[in-house]
């Protein structure tokens, strides 16, 4: 049997988006939802726009981790759903490379929930980001 994957490779597609909301008008008892939808920022580097964002993981570490962190929040909130997926490889500037979905009967516990899963994201999941400049030069991010 194999483990959940939550990544996706490269850009999170819009109309995959669309379709993971679309799936959630069938099911009544949800009164709210709070998506987050990470996108690439063009920063200016010395001088340089960021062109992408290879992302890379240790995907069995990561798998884990993002497990972790979807039991924690259904543990500690009253969560109807939850949906987490996150880009690996090449990402352009203005694609989308993080898409959390939540939903729950009341929209409080979606939003308060979806605060606390970025950054359990952003903090403990091992995965690295390297920038690609319009040079084509390249930069890790701390």
């Amino acid at each position: 049997m194999s483990e959940k994957t939550y990544f996706i490779k490269e850009a999170i597609n819009p109309e995959f988006i669309a379709e993971q909301i679309a799936r959630h008008s069938s099911k009544h008892d949800i009164g709210g939802h709070s998506i987050f939808l990470g996108q690439v920022r063009a920063d200016d580097i010395n001088g340089k726009k960021v062109e992408l964002i290879e992302y890379s993981a240790y995907e069995e570490m990561a798998n884990k981790e993002i497990s972790k962190i979807r039991e924690a929040a259904f543990s500690k909130r009253s969560l109807t759903c939850l949906h987490i997926y996150h880009s690996l490889g090449q990402v352009k500037a203005g694609e989308i490379s993080l898409f959390i979905f939540v939903s729950a009967k009341h929209r409080k516990e979606a939003i308060a929930a979806m605060t606390e899963l970025v950054e359990d994201i952003k903090y403990k999941v091992p995965i690295w980001k390297k920038e690609i400049l319009q040079d084509k030069t390249e930069k890790w991010v701390d």
